[in-house]
């Protein structure tokens, strides 16, 4: 039997692909790299947009026109749609966020048999969701209350996975062959608060230093009031990748308190001064929510403000859209699209130009790649594309596949997307 996985959304989608491989793999299933060639195919969808939800709808389709008897949903759309989700061609189940984790049980009917954690290796998933990266779940759900978002909604309130359970995620990585991991999570940031004793995401971070040796460690996104310098202070071990997510949203007060957002402007500044002192080539990128429900003329010249202050490496600009069951969706003060669209297109641009200025800081600089490409040109060369500690694009030429490979690469030049360079070590 085969098994297609596939989702829309967030690094935290894709590490639940990962687990669902290795559940499916304990049952005797192969991994399809196409819906085409599978026996079933399984959509983890999102909701955070209009956007993600709509092409959710769409992964559901293109897996029913594959001419599957089994189309599985699961996911936040398909959590907060269930009727709609149901109701889609070729889906025959749709399996709740809080039983995702027993999805192959579910689906096979036979209890999952016993694995010694030790002897599991992480396989690489083919096909578009193909990562060197490990995308590890530490965290789910969200005990926030942000009035724009569904995912509290659809995720629960926040939990954290058992650090011994990460350990072994980690070292099926490394069995595996993995050079990086990337921890992800609802809210991050908010792992261990519900643990007995309470512990925080420093701590575990100091344990995985302590107790694993994958050379490069990520984080995914993290909310800025959940970070200290304590915390900041773990970067001067190399191990951990020079790059973080930090979600902005809005640089003015009054509509972050119409979002219920606990960002304080002041120490979200003060977050990026802390970084940018260990490291100057410390990337740190956002997330901005433009057209939110009163929003005026002056609180968005506030987020361009903010923005240019801060000089993110880049980000994601989103465009407000009503997300029904939110509280925003409840706001007045809507904003008229062709407002929204202005304000998009000049937040954009200005993101993309304090993308492009970090990109050429990095010229003449040293940067350690983990190579995720080998495309052979000749017999003597390959055309390597991986990223940066810092999470940049970089693409090279090579004597050798280097593919999964960590190489430190002198930065010679940047075209406005990737870094250039020669390899050196």
């Amino acid at each position: 039997m085969k098994v297609f996985l596939d989702s829309v959304g967030c690094r935290l989608n894709q590490a639940e692909l990962e687990q669902f491989a290795a559940k499916f793999k304990q049952y005797g299933y192969e991994i399809a790299d196409s819906a085409d060639e599978a026996d079933l195919a399984i959509i983890n969808t999102c909701s955070v947009t209009k956007e993600a939800a709509s092409d959710s709808r769409g992964k559901i389709r293109n897996a029913a026109r594959s001419g599957h008897t089994q189309v599985i949903v699961t996911g936040c759309w398909s959590e907060t749609e269930p009727e709609a989700a149901s109701k889609m061609p070729g889906v025959t189940q749709v399996i709740r966020n809080h039983e995702k984790e027993q999805i192959a049980s579910i689906v096979t009917g036979i209890p999952e048999p016993f694995i010694n954690p030790v002897s599991i290796k992480r396989e690489i998933l083919p096909g578009e969701h193909f990562r060197n990266r490990a995308f590890i779940k530490v965290q789910d759900g969200c005990d926030n209350y942000c009035t724009f978002c569904l995912t509290r909604l659809a995720r629960g309130k926040s939990r954290s996975v058992a650090a011994e359970t990460i350990l072994q995620d980690i070292r099926a990585a490394e069995n595996g062959g993995g050079k990086e991991i990337v921890l992800t999570g609802v809210n991050l940031g908010a792992w261990g608060m519900d643990l007995n004793p309470p512990q925080g995401l420093r701590d575990l971070l100091n344990r995985l230093l302590a107790e694993t040796s994958i050379p490069r460690i990520r984080l995914s996104s993290l909310e800025s009031w959940n970070l200290d310098e304590a915390f900041i202070s773990l970067w001067e071990n190399k191990r951990l990748c020079p790059h973080l997510h930090l979600p902005l949203q809005s640089g003015s007060e009054a509509v972050l308190k119409r979002m219920a957002r606990r960002n304080s402007l002041p120490d979200f500044l003060r977050l990026i001064q802390c970084v940018r002192q260990i490291n100057p080539l410390f990337s740190v990128t956002t997330d901005i929510i433009v057209g939110f429900p009163g929003e005026t003329d002056q609180d968005f010249q506030r987020t361009l403000d903010f923005v240019r202050t801060a000089a993110f490496s880049g980000g994601h600009v989103f465009t407000y859209s009503v997300r029904p069951g939110t509280a925003a969706a409840k706001l007045d003060g809507r904003i008229p699209k062709d407002v929204k669209r202005e304000r998009s297109k000049i937040l954009r641009e200005q993101l993309d130009e304090q993308r492009k200025s970090f990109g050429m800081k990095m010229i003449g600089k040293t940067t350690n790649v983990l190579w995720e490409s080998a495309e052979p040109i000749n017999k003597e060369n390959c055309r390597l594309k991986g990223f940066s500690e810092n999470y940049l694009p970089v693409k090279c030429l090579g004597s050798q596949n280097l593919l999964n490979q960590i190489s430190n690469v002198e930065v010679t030049d940047f075209d406005g997307i990737s870094l250039a360079g020669k390899i050196i070590s």
